[in-house]
């Protein structure tokens, strides 16, 4: 890897899909097939290479947008891997600004799907030189005709200008790393990704810059480490920066600091290389700026211009998150303050730009894009020791010319048609409407529905149990309505611990009676812990630390062994979707409790 003076030689390229339609496995064949790495290296027998976080390996998704860069003949070509999730959006707008062009994957089987559609529109809007990888045509439901048919239609409805509905199409086998410039007759033959790495030097426009003019760069990603603290990452405008340095940082308030860049670094791989200079059209890495915050101007030291702040979408849901108060405060976490959380949370504004934070009493209000980009945010810092409680979500609301209103889903829906009815009716109880149904290949029905994001909460934990795991589901934020009337209740009452104490399976098994249990025999609980589902729709308070007397003329063991149904372990995601506006969930690095809000039995019933 070398630094190139030439801005001609570089190309700068986003990978852009749906969810699971194989991005970061093609970015694992481009960095293996371009010699990045030795052939000894323990990469080159790794899969998903730039999915580096633990959450993106568990969940099998990618969550941050990282930016690698390889070597292809004379050319430098850096890749911006972004994911795929709607939740995670922010970070497809805050890198995309970054490429000239983008590779745009599409799953041979299931086609352009709502993601799909959301991040072509943002890189068509920014001007991006797209190129179309139908991937996984080794699937036995692949359909390249149709799916060919359904992206000239996307484009249609999205091109921006014409030279955009003119776009090179190749086909491609991911996870083998090969790619073809027509479906191949036989897929077994000797092909690489060759033909991908020719269409990116040949199809990308190389950066249109000017390196004579004053340095100017748009910070759209941080890094740390221990070695040189924060990274700011971005692609130099214009201009050239070299080691050492004086540079101006301009705030997003209009103020401006004076600064110096220490150290200048690039990527190969994985890897960061350090250079003596950076020049316009390159993406690079500095260090030194410590007060650097995305979407700001790094510029000349004499002659500094501010490029325009990143405009990034509001948010559509937020939870309230604040110190943990139940009684048992303070036992599983290292940190429990308001204060520590407060910081916590400061420090994640920095990197996720699509989150909000604002102060709610001795909590805070947390806004973001879905429910899975604030599960992402509790379980990391779950995983980082601190211990808090959290809300049930609430949609974020805007008001338009004195009225309300509030963010409107398209939901696509792909189910077996024996579940077709279960899920019209769950779906018709959430005022939901239908706006599409066909039946797609193999007995599967596609359900095409607009509803409010309200409505959305809950759903998919819903229809997974009642399709038994075989619903797929996905959404996109289509924009706004009125306000519309409270949804009924679609969750029974619970079953509340009355007292403080240690379960025992002789009250476990009253408890299973009544309901659905989420606690074994010998948790420890307190009052006002939810410890179950009850049957009927109203809340019902049980003793699950009771014992069985004991008599002369009775044993603790005369009656046999007490014969219990395993305790019902919910997720993270799963007590998110369950938690009514009267509950809280509280998180500890080691347990996940559902409770009331009010602990205290006599104060419940007074606020009903």
């Amino acid at each position: 890897m070398f630094m190139n003076q030439d801005a001609t030689k570089i190309r700068n390229i986003a990978i852009i899909a749906h969810v699971d339609h194989g991005k970061t496995t093609l970015v694992d064949g481009l960095l293996k097939q371009s010699k990045t790495f030795r052939d000894n290296q323990a990469e080159m027998t790794q899969n998903l290479i730039m999915d580096s976080g633990d959450q993106e390996r568990e969940r099998g998704i990618t969550i941050t947008a990282k930016v690698t860069a390889v070597q292809h003949d004379d050319y430098r070509i850096n890749i911006i891997d972004t994911p795929g999730h709607a939740d995670f959006s922010g970070e497809v707008e805050r890198t995309i600004n970054m490429a000239d062009g983008c590779l745009l994957i599409v799953d041979a089987q299931e086609g352009p799907m709502p993601q799909t559609k959301f991040v072509l529109s943002k890189a068509l809007v920014n001007g991006l030189k797209p190129i179309v990888i139908i991937n996984k045509i080794d699937k036995q439901g692949a359909r390249l005709a149709e799916v060919e048919d359904e992206l000239a239609d996307l484009f249609l409805e999205l091109a921006v200008h014409e030279d955009q509905l003119h776009y090179p199409v190749y086909y491609a086998v991911g996870r083998e790393g090969k790619a073809w410039t027509s479906p191949p007759q036989d897929l077994e033959d000797k092909a690489d990704l060759s033909v991908v790495f020719d269409a990116i030097v040949n199809d990308v426009p190389p950066p249109s810059v000017d390196k004579t003019k004053p340095f100017q760069m748009l910070v759209s990603a941080l890094a740390w480490d221990n070695f040189k603290g924060k990274y700011v990452i971005g692609r130099i405008t214009q201009g050239k920066i070299k080691e050492g340095e004086q540079v101006t940082l301009c705030k997003k308030d209009g103020s401006q600091i004076k600064t110096k860049v220490e150290t200048v670094f690039m990527s190969s791989g994985i890897a960061r290389i350090q250079v003596p200079e950076g020049v316009a059209g390159d993406i690079v890495q500095l260090t030194g700026i410590a007060d650097a915050q995305i979407g700001e101007t790094i510029a000349d030291g004499v002659n500094p211009e501010a490029l325009p702040i990143l405009e990034i979408e509001a948010p559509t849901l937020k939870i309230y998150l604040g110190p943990n108060t139940s009684p048992f405060k303070g036992k599983e976490a290292e940190f429990s303050t308001g204060r520590q959380i407060g910081e916590r949370l400061k420090k994640e504004l920095e990197t996720n730009v699509g989150l909000r934070v604002e102060d709610e009493n001795i909590g805070f209000l947390v806004s973001g894009r879905g429910e899975l980009h604030l599960s992402v945010l509790i379980e990391s810092l779950r995983r980082e020791g601190y211990e808090f409680e959290v809300g049930r979500p609430q949609v974020v609301t805007k008001v338009e010319n004195g009225k309300t209103q509030e963010p409107v889903e398209e939901l696509i829906i792909e189910v077996p048609a024996n579940h077709v009815g279960t899920v019209q009716m769950e779906l018709g109880a959430r005022r939901a409407v239908l706006k599409e149904q066909f039946a797609s290949s193999k007995g599967i029905t596609k359900l095409v529905y607009e509803l409010s994001t309200r409505a959305l909460l809950g759903l998919r934990n819903v229809l997974i149990t009642n399709t038994q795991g075989t619903v797929i589901m996905n959404s996109l934020m289509t924009g706004y309505q009125p306000l519309g009337a409270t949804l009924q209740k679609l969750r029974n009452g619970v079953l509340i611990a009355w007292e403080t104490g240690i379960t025992t399976p002789y009250a476990l098994q009253t408890a299973e009676s009544r309901g659905i249990c989420f606690v074994g025999p010998a948790e420890k609980v307190y009052g006002g812990q939810i410890v179950g589902l009850n049957k009927r729709s109203d809340d019902l308070e049980i003793n699950v630390c009771k014992t069985k007397h004991l008599t002369n003329m009775r044993s603790s063991s005369s009656d046999g062994t007490v014969q219990l149904t395993p305790a019902t372990i919910l997720s993270l995601e799963q007590c998110l979707d369950f938690i009514e506006k009267d509950e809280l969930l509280e998180v500890t690095p080691k347990s996940l409790r559902l409770r009331k809000a009010e602990l205290d039995p006599l104060k419940r019933k007074r606020q009903k």
